[in-house]
């Protein structure tokens, strides 16, 4: 029936997200979700909230705005909210990136960016990352509209400091620049606190990784309100209910929990240290992480082979098929228990 599709389906590559298995037993190490349950008190939210499910949530998320301004400091008119953070990326490319000149991102990054490039019609240049696997600000003095850095990136973990992120957007006056801080919060430095001193500065993150609320997809946007408000024009042209009040009570909950954030994200950071100094002990080069993943490669066995005797041995990891990754293997930190079942099944591939 595909002669009903519009021509811009026939163009799509859809993003291709992690398996997730069926079966039980599996270690999931593929897929970047915090391996704790989240805030206790996340689940008294939603269990007081459920009484108002026959009625429409609040369709500009105002509890959680100000939960998020009151956190990072900002007022709740710079805050936009939306199903996720690919959502609110999603909002973001067509509000603010489809312009005559390029998009800048690098080649080795959230393969979601190319998708959204090819869904919105946006022009972009992919800058190769140096051979070190960096981003380098310098490789981005050339012509365009924005620039969109994951950081820290992904996949590759590495994180570009605060001054260098307000250094690229001093270069750029003229152009936005967009930081994607989804793993932001396991040691890396949010440029959040620039955004009261620069109109071109738009960050976003989410709430899936370090608040261990992937299943209830919040994502959130931090700008001057020039920029908020294209987002929320956007929004209430597509769905004016992207957040569910389950979902809004949730997050707000877990925002405000600052003793279960920051004991559970010590854990994590703790265990990636870890795990760095297992793999390094058997020969894998690990790139330097402040996500709660990896990014490894060992010089003896092929990405794709060892990721595919992990799954026979019941482990997931991401591989990826794209050149100069192609054998490196991402790992998501689990436990401590699941990170040496990874080290020891890893000890006899390699």
């Amino acid at each position: 029936m595909s002669r009903f599709w519009s021509p811009v389906v026939r163009s799509l590559s859809p993003y291709v997200p992690g398996e997730q298995p069926k079966q039980d037993g599996i270690i999931k190490l593929n897929t970047n979700e915090n391996p704790y349950p989240p805030s206790p008190h996340v689940l008294t939210a939603i269990n007081a909230a459920t009484d108002r499910l026959r009625l429409y949530p609040d369709p500009r998320a105002s509890a959680l705005r100000e939960t998020i301004a009151a956190h990072h400091n900002v007022a709740a008119e710079e805050v936009f909210v939306g199903n996720g953070s690919d959502e609110v990326l999603a909002h973001t490319f067509q509000a603010l990136l489809k312009h005559d000149a390029p998009l800048l991102f690098p080649d080795i990054t959230y393969s979601f960016y190319p998708v959204y490039c090819r869904l919105y019609g946006v022009s972009h240049e992919e800058v190769p990352l140096d051979a070190a696997m960096r981003v380098q600000i310098t490789d981005y003095r050339r012509p365009c509209s924005t620039i969109l850095l994951s950081n820290p990136n992904a996949p590759t973990g590495i994180s570009l400091p605060r001054k260098t992120i307000e250094a690229l957007v001093t270069e750029h006056p003229d152009q936005l620049v967009v930081i994607d801080e989804a793993y932001v919060d396991f040691g890396a430095e949010s440029a959040v606190p620039l955004i009261a001193r620069y109109g071109n500065l738009l960050v976003i993150q989410t709430l899936s990784k370090s608040r261990a609320l992937a299943g209830l997809r919040v994502g959130f946007a931090i700008g001057q309100r020039p920029l908020i408000e294209a987002l929320e024009r956007v929004k209430d042209s597509f769905n004016s209910y992207p957040l569910d009040c389950l979902a809004i009570a949730g997050a707000v909950a877990s925002i405000k929990d600052d003793a279960w954030f920051h004991d559970t994200r010590q854990r994590v950071i703790a265990t990636r240290e870890a795990l760095v100094r297992a793999l390094s002990e058997l020969g894998f080069e690990v790139l330097p992480s402040l996500a709660n993943f990896v990014f490894a490669r060992h010089p003896n066995c092929r990405g794709a082979e060892l990721a595919a005797g992990l799954r026979q041995r019941g482990v997931l990891v991401r591989h990826f098929q794209k050149p100069r990754i192609d054998d490196f293997l991402r790992i998501t930190v689990g436990t401590d228990d699941q990170c040496g079942r990874l080290i020891a099944l890893l000890r006899d591939l390699v």
